[in-house]
């Protein structure tokens, strides 16, 4: 999925069984994007294609829950953002989910917001930044909810940590590749030869 310019539509898929929270979902993002809206998994299925930018899909549906609907999009290869919002409080369980954030309910509309704009961003980097943002995301949010005992005694949130680490280093010597390449290019436009 390549970033949207300002002048390019925006297309969100809201999906949750209960009908007045994606209808609120829905209505608060309609004024600044295509929104589709979704009260079921099948529906959810139905309505997701390459055209569709960001998902924020509930967890807790009947007939088929998020988790699966997930599992479904990312085996279609389908190019998008996918953003867990729901009232199920995360656990470990999360680290090998293939999402890109994690919204607890009650959310608000800047919170959506702020998730569109924080995915839509992530299309400016590669594979592996956007891989380093959506782990970070897991890290924060299990952080946020698990305490320090829990943490460091369990196996799945110390290799997510050490994921996120290794990822880090890469992405700081990229950059300092980057800033060392930009540093040489830059003095021989200040000096430039005789030649």
């Amino acid at each position: 999925m390549s970033p949207k310019s300002n002048s390019e539509e925006v297309t969100i898929l809201v999906v949750d069984d209960e009908r007045d929270i994606a209808d609120l979902y829905s209505t608060w993002m309609d004024e600044e994007y295509d929104v589709r809206t979704a009260y079921g998994a099948q529906e959810a299925l139905e309505k997701a294609d390459e055209t569709v930018d960001v998902v924020f899909l509930d967890r807790q549906m009947p007939e088929m829950n998020g988790d699966e609907v997930l599992e479904t999009l990312r085996e279609r290869s389908l190019d998008c953002r996918v953003v867990m919002v729901t009232a199920v409080d995360p656990d470990f369980d999360i680290v090998d989910m293939p999402f890109d954030d994690y919204l607890t309910k009650p959310v608000m509309l800047e919170d959506l917001y702020e998730a569109v704009d924080r995915m839509l961003n992530r299309e400016n980097y590669d594979e592996r930044m956007q891989e380093f943002f959506s782990l970070a995301a897991k890290k924060a949010t299990l952080e946020a909810e698990k305490d320090y005992v829990e943490l460091q005694g369990n196996e799945e949130y110390e290799r997510l940590e050490s994921e996120v680490e290794e990822l880090r280093e890469e992405a700081d010597r990229t950059v300092a590749d980057v800033s060392e390449a930009e540093d040489f290019e830059t003095l021989f436009q200040e000096f430039p030869g005789d030649a």
